[in-house]
């Protein structure tokens, strides 16, 4: 493995399986951790500033988005969350695959910023099974699952700049898909000039 971690961007449609996948690939890994995200909603019962979140106020917030502190940043329910750039930094430094499953306007910021970041995809393998999935979750009203199925559409035709897609139509299989990225990622030849330099 090189010295440095990778930073993986995970998205895919609300119903896809995203955490599903990512938990199954993970199990038994020590060398992938999330990110910790920034937000300005208070805390919940029991969350530990650093551990969940790091709670900031609005004005924080806003000072950290000038001074390009984010990697991304959205707002959702009033309050605003966002990828600081120097908790990444530090974990990727450290040797750690860094993990974040953000949405595909996030995915657009990081790119920018950090170009050498890894983007997946992960879709269902139909809208078919995706309706059903949604549907068998039994959380959503039937306006919030339209909303859903909506929004996957939109994502697919605006996620034309990830590097991989992943087709979640069996778990084992999709979490074997994104092991074998994350190796394929460590063996990129640019990664390891120096090593060649030297050897």
């Amino acid at each position: 493995m090189s010295e440095r971690g990778k930073l993986l961007v995970i998205s895919g449609p609300s119903g896809a399986g995203k955490s599903t996948v990512v938990f199954k690939a993970i199990e038994g890994r020590t060398d992938i951790c999330f990110s910790t995200s920034v937000t300005t909603r208070a805390p919940r019962p029991g969350e530990v500033d650093g551990r969940e979140y790091f709670f900031v106020d609005f004005e924080r917030f806003r000072e950290m988005v000038e001074k390009d502190e984010l990697l991304e940043h959205a707002e959702y329910v009033a309050n605003r969350y966002g990828t600081p750039r120097s908790y990444v930094e530090k974990r990727l430094s450290e040797g750690m695959n860094v993990l974040l499953d953000i949405e595909v306007q996030g995915a657009r910021q990081v790119r920018r910023r950090m170009p050498e970041a890894v983007l997946i995809f992960i879709a269902p393998p139909s809208m078919e099974e995706l309706e059903r999935r949604l549907r068998g979750r039994a959380t959503d009203s039937e306006s919030a699952i339209e909303g859903r199925l909506i929004r996957a559409r939109q994502e697919y035709q605006e996620a034309d700049f990830y590097d991989y897609l992943i087709i979640n139509d069996d778990v084992e299989k999709a979490a074997a898909k994104l092991n074998a990225i994350i190796e394929a990622e460590h063996c990129r030849f640019s990664d390891w000039a120096d090593w060649l330099r030297l050897h």
